[in-house]
C-alpha cells in the first residue's frame, strides 16, 4: 500500500477522480510495496487497481490502457537500503565535511540497479532480495565485483559477504542479465587477480553482458584511511593494452569485446580512443566507458549541419578530463559559426586529489575560476553540474547565485554537442526576434 502523493493533470488518474491522500493497494490482486512494483504491474494493458480513498473508502477501478501510456499517479520514492560496506576506495569515506546529508549515503539498493543502472557490490543482499529480483525478473542488473577471489573480495568491502561468484551463478541462470565493473586499485587487484577476475566473469558470459575496468579515484581528503594511490600513466597504458589484447579474445570466441576500459584510462595512457562502434552500444557509459567516442560522433553531426549566427562571444565551463575535447569541438564550431566559443577549464580545489570529471565540480571552485575572466555574453554551464531535477551544484549553490556572483547570464545545456548547438540556435533566434 502506498500513499498518492500528486495527480498529474489529464492524466488517466485525473479523469478517474483519484487524489493525493488516496492509497494504491494493488494492481492486479498484486500488493504495491514500492515504486518498483507500481512501476512493472502498471506496464499491463488491462488493469485492475484497488484504491482506499482518504475517506476510507475503498474502490475497484478497471483502466484498459496502452501498455506505454502512464497512469498519472505520483507515488512516494524509496528510500535506498544502505551499504553495509567499508570498501578501500570508498568515494564517501572521501568526502570533505560540511556538505548537505544525502551526498553522505551509501546506498546498496538492488532496486536503483535495476530502475537506474547504480552498482552494487551485492554483499549486503538476503535470500527475499534474491527471489524478489528472480521471480520479477529484474534485469539488466549492475554489480561491482571487484575481484572473484572472496579473500580479496572482503579486504576491498572491508567485509564478508556471500561468495559472488556464486550468487552471479543463480542469477544468470533465473534469466537475469548483468553488467559487471572491477574498480582497480594499483598493486591489489590487478594483475594476475585482474586476470582471473576477467575469466570467472567470462565463463558466465553472454548472462554477464559486460565489464568495465575503472580506475580508482581518490579525492583530497583520505584522512585516516587505508593508504591507496592513483593509477600511474604506464600503468593505465598496461592495463588499456590488456583491455584490448582480451577484447580480440571475445571477439573470437563469443562475438563481443565484453571487457572495455574507461575513458579515464585512455587519456592516462596517451592511447587513442576507439572508434564508436567498438563500445558495441555502449552499455557502460554512465561508467564514464565511451563518452569520448559518443561526443567525437556528435560533434562531427554537429559540425556537418552548423550554419554561420549572429551571436556575440560566450564561455563554456568544463573540467580537467574532458577539457581537450571541449575545446577541440568549440574551436572547429566557431569556426562554422562565426561565434567565439572560450572554453575555460575549472581545477576541482574542493575534492582535490585527481578528481578532474566535470560532473564533480561546484559552484564555488567555478566562481573563484571564472572570477575576472572574460566570459562574453553567455556562460554555458553543463547540466551534469546539478543535482537532477534542480537548479543546484553539489555545494548547494544555485544557477542565479552563480550569475550574481559572476555577472554573466548563465545557461545550462547538456554535455555534449548537439547541447551546444542548440543553445547556440536558441540564442540566436531569441536575438532575431528582439531585432
Amino acid at each position: 500500500m502506498l500513499d498518492i502523493l500528486d495527480i498529474e493533470p489529464g492524466s488517466i488518474a485525473a479523469e478517474l477522480g483519484l487524489q493525493p491522500g488516496d492509497r494504491l493497494m494493488a494492481l492486479n490482486g498484486e500488493p504495491v510495496r514500492d515504486l518498483l512494483d507500481y512501476q512493472l504491474l502498471a506496464e499491463e494493458e488491462e488493469l485492475l487497481l484497488e484504491i482506499e480513498r482518504a475517506d476510507g473508502e475503498l474502490w475497484e477501478v478497471e483502466i484498459d490502457k496502452d501498455a506505454d501510456e502512464p497512469l498519472g499517479i505520483v507515488l512516494p520514492h524509496p528510500e535506498p537500503d544502505q551499504c553495509g560496506n567499508n570498501c578501500l576506495f570508498c568515494f564517501v569515506h572521501q568526502l570533505p565535511p560540511g556538505m548537505r546529508r544525502s551526498l553522505y549515503i551509501k546506498d546498496e539498493d538492488y532496486r536503483f540497479s535495476y530502475l537506474y543502472g547504480a552498482y552494487i557490490t551485492l554483499s549486503n543482499i538476503d535470500e527475499s532480495a534474491l527471489q524478489r529480483i528472480l521471480d520479477q525478473r529484474l534485469s539488466p542488473l549492475y554489480v561491482s565485483v571487484h575481484a572473484t577471489e572472496e579473500q580479496l573480495r572482503e579486504r576491498l568491502l572491508g567485509r564478508r559477504g556471500p561468495a559472488i561468484l556464486d550468487l552471479l551463478r543463480r542469477l544468470t541462470a533465473g534469466g537475469i542479465t548483468i553488467h559487471t565493473q572491477v574498480v582497480v586499485c594499483p598493486g591489489i587487484n590487478d594483475g594476475e587477480q585482474l586476470e582471473r577476475t576477467f575469466r570467472d566473469l567470462l565463463e558466465l558470459a553472454p548472462a554477464i553482458s559486460s565489464l568495465a575496468i575503472v580506475p580508482v579515484g581518490l579525492t583530497g581528503y583520505r584522512q585516516r584511511l587505508p593508504q591507496l594511490r592513483a593509477v600511474t600513466n604506464d600503468e593505465a597504458r598496461v592495463l588499456v593494452e590488456w583491455v584490448q589484447a582480451r577484447q580480440q579474445e571475445g571477439l573470437k570466441h563469443l562475438g563481443t569485446r565484453f571487457v572495455y576500459a574507461a575513458d579515464e584510462l585512455y587519456l592516462a595512457a596517451g592511447i587513442a580512443f576507439p572508434p564508436l562502434a567498438d563500445y558495441e552500444g555502449l552499455p557502460q557509459l554512465e561508467n564514464g566507458v565511451g563518452l569520448v567516442a559518443r561526443f567525437r560522433a556528435q560533434a562531427a553531426e554537429v559540425l556537418a549541419q552548423a550554419q554561420p549566427l549572429e551571436l556575440a562571444a560566450m564561455s563554456v565551463v568544463t573540467g580537467v578530463s574532458s577539457a581537450a575535447e571541449l575545446r577541440s569541438f568549440c574551436r572547429d564550431l566557431g569556426r562554422k559559426t562565426g561565434v567565439p566559443l572560450e572554453v575555460i577549464v575549472v581545477p576541482n580545489r574542493f575534492f582535490g586529489g585527481a578528481v578532474t570529471v566535470t560532473g564533480l565540480l561546484t559552484g564555488h571552485d567555478i566562481v573563484e575560476a571564472l572570477a575576472g575572466c572574460a566570459l562574453g555574453e553567455t556562460l554555458l554551464l553543463p547540466d551534469v553540474l546539478l543535482r537532477e531535477g534542480t537548479e543546484m551544484l553539489l555545494d548547494d549553490m544555485t544557477i542565479d547565485e552563480v550569475e550574481r556572483c559572476l555577472g554573466v547570464r548563465v545557461e545550462v545545456v547538456p554535455a555534449d554537442p548537439w547541447g551546444i548547438w542548440d543553445i547556440l540556435e536558441t540564442l540566436a533566434l531569441e536575438q532575431g526576434e528582439k531585432e
